[in-house]
């Protein structure tokens, strides 16, 4: 009989004296993917509020250029009936592109009595994202020095729910930060219209990478998105659980979208535990190594 135990084959034979002891076989990881929020990218408590506060001042200046008088209550109560839209989408693991977002609070904000004008929307594309900009998160401290390594011999690739920041903007701030180099492929919600824990989502990452999912590994700060998903698609799967970098203004707002949004997404299988937990992504190189030594992976 063969048990795995702690990477190893053991032999055990109920009759013999010895046990016989094989090293498993190791086979290399091909590709690494990372989520971004609380994972590559850091909040300090509080931001998400005055991004959303700014948010709602800079639309609402916007209309008022457009010849369109609108306060900023009113674009706070669109975008309150905005996000209501995004939860639905995201319970059935799907999501809004950026365009369906601001096409949705010009009717809300107007009523629907408005006829929306194609010009408009790149103004109040730039008044709705510049946020991200204004009050920006922080990169990881580990992040850079972990994908330069990485890279090295590796595929990255990024796989990001997004909110209400959109995928493009994302890249452009990832691109400042000077670590978007580092990957293959960068996959956002919002552009491809579905979301984690939706096991396409990643399969979509590891052929955009040219990697099998089982030569896959995921990195991020959610269970049952980064985790139970990321398990469900054929990736190995490591948990960061530290606590850095978490707005916990936000977390313990039951109204605010970071808190509405962990719990949902429909799981399309078991639960499962990660193949690693680290508390800093620093760790997430032996992490991966220590998974190269006990996965078999493809099997």
């Amino acid at each position: 009989m063969w048990v795995n135990v702690n990477c190893y084959e053991i032999s055990m034979n109920a009759r013999a004296t010895s046990v016989y002891v094989s090293r498993t076989k190791t086979k290399a990881v091909k590709g690494v993917t990372f989520d971004v929020w609380e994972t590559l990218l850091f909040e300090k408590s509080g931001e998400g509020e005055q991004r959303n506060l700014a948010r709602c001042r800079n639309v609402s200046q916007a209309l008022t250029k457009l010849g369109v008088e609108a306060s900023v209550e009113q674009v706070a109560a669109a975008l309150d009936k905005t996000v209501a839209l995004l939860l639905e989408a995201w319970k059935e693991n799907k999501d809004l592109t950026h365009v369906d977002q601001l096409r949705a609070i010009i009717r809300f904000v107007w009523k629907d009595k408005t006829k929306i004008k194609s010009e408009w929307l790149r103004k109040l594309s730039d008044a709705y994202v510049s946020p991200i900009h204004e009050i920006p998160p922080y990169l990881n401290p580990d992040a850079r020095a972990v994908l330069e390594s990485l890279s090295e011999k590796k595929k990255l690739g990024i796989i990001c729910n997004t909110g209400i920041t959109p995928g493009f903007a994302l890249k452009e701030f990832l691109s400042k930060q000077k670590i978007a180099e580092f990957f293959d492929a960068m996959i956002f919600s919002d552009e491809v219209g579905i979301r984690k824990p939706e096991p396409e989502i990643f399969r979509l990452t590891a052929r955009k990478l040219r990697v099998k999912p089982s030569e896959a590994v995921h990195i991020g700060d959610n269970i049952r998105c980064d985790v139970w998903g990321a398990k469900l698609a054929g990736f190995k799967a490591v948990h960061l659980a530290g606590i850095e970098g978490r707005d916990k203004v936000a977390e313990k707002d039951s109204k605010s979208l970071v808190k509405m949004s962990r719990s949902l997404g429909i799981l399309r299988g078991p639960k499962m535990a990660a193949d690693q937990t680290i508390n800093a992504l620093g760790q997430a190189i032996e992490a991966i190594r220590k998974i190269e030594n006990c996965a078999r992976f493809g099997e």
